[in-house]
């Protein structure tokens, strides 16, 4: 599998996170799975002139290209020429020779959300015109239009998040080199169920604490982080805390609220970050198949039976009651 990667607006942190792999050299396992890297901007020893005559060859056909990949949101502007991206100083902007590769290429991936929904390049006044490849937010169209299928009947991949998972890029190349991603493997924006299908929410180290909506009062700590600081964990689609970064880590393990990075317009949740906004002081981001009625009715309840223990412990920074030992009897 002929593997070409692109990368337009964005900041190069998708390349960077894949770089972390931690099953063995990224690059022997991409050989054992049969993919080979025709070129990519930072890993590629060809310089700029090479690399756009390859460019030009998968354009018209003359090099194969199995899988696409494009990192970073695709700029359309200004008023829908390209000309804000040109590769490498030449004539044509990316946007033309993504439109062209990716009606040849058999698979076309989007790597990180910013290729995938337009992500942190599209926010605000988005003066470039960014989108992503099949997506423009939550709404579906992008450079290539909401009709784009690939050769094998699907849609553009989008492997969302900012950055994604080296795992999640790592796996869907080698299912698509294997011949085992099919359209019912993909949820409803385009994103690898094996990935998507979970919730941040799942394995959280701080599920206790949400149980008993037992909250934190600063980003320090240890307590629930949903009610006052404005985690997104019930609600984002991605295995973070099953699946850790670097063997150990995600960003609730590290301390930081889920921004759920993974879905369209994170970039631009309408408040600060670190806050939760509330209606009548219900939080307004509830889990994502709960009732408004049964969080209020199970949060109260909850409430009322908070061990002391996990009262004390979710406004402090380090563990001040530890769990009774009980003796005799179970």
């Amino acid at each position: 599998m002929n593997l070409l990667w692109l990368q337009s607006g964005g900041c190069g942190g998708c390349t960077l996170s894949w770089l972390g792999y931690e099953h063995g050299s990224l690059f022997r396992v991409l050989a054992d799975e049969g993919v080979e890297i025709l070129w990519h901007p930072s890993l590629s020893e060809a310089g700029v002139d090479e690399a756009r005559e390859l460019i030009a060859r998968c354009a018209d056909g003359r090099n194969a290209v199995d899988i696409l990949c494009i990192e970073g949101s695709l700029l359309r502007g200004p008023q829908g020429s390209g000309a804000y991206h040109r590769f490498g100083g030449g004539s044509q902007p990316m946007v033309e020779w993504v439109r062209q590769i990716a009606g040849r290429a058999r698979h076309v991936v989007a790597v990180g959300s910013c290729s995938a929904f337009g992500g942190v390049t599209a926010a605000g006044v988005n003066p470039t015109d960014a989108c992503g490849l099949q997506y423009d937010g939550e709404l579906d169209g992008g450079l290539l239009g909401s009709h784009f299928r690939d050769s094998s009947g699907l849609p553009v991949i989008n492997i969302a998040g900012c950055p994604p998972h080296p795992d999640w890029i790592t796996e869907t190349l080698t299912m698509l080199a294997h011949g085992q991603l099919a359209a019912n493997d993909l949820d409803d924006y385009g994103r690898p169920r094996f990935y998507a299908d979970q919730l941040v929410h799942h394995g959280c180290p701080r599920n206790e604490y949400y149980e008993y909506k037992a909250s934190a009062a600063k980003p320090s700590d240890q307590g629930c982080l949903m009610e006052q600081l404005g985690c997104k964990g019930t609600q984002a689609h991605a295995d973070c805390n099953q699946r850790l970064w670097n063997g150990e880590g995600s960003c609730l393990r590290g301390g930081f609220a889920c921004i759920c990075c993974t879905d369209p317009g994170f970039e631009e949740p309408g408040h600060p970050f670190e806050s939760t906004p509330k209606i009548a002081g219900i939080p307004i981001g509830l889990p994502s198949d709960m009732p408004k009625a049964w969080f209020v009715a199970l949060a109260a309840l909850s409430k009322s039976a908070t061990p002391a223990r996990v009262r004390e412990n979710a406004r402090a920074d380090h563990l001040k009651r530890t769990p009774t030992v009980k003796r005799g009897r179970k």
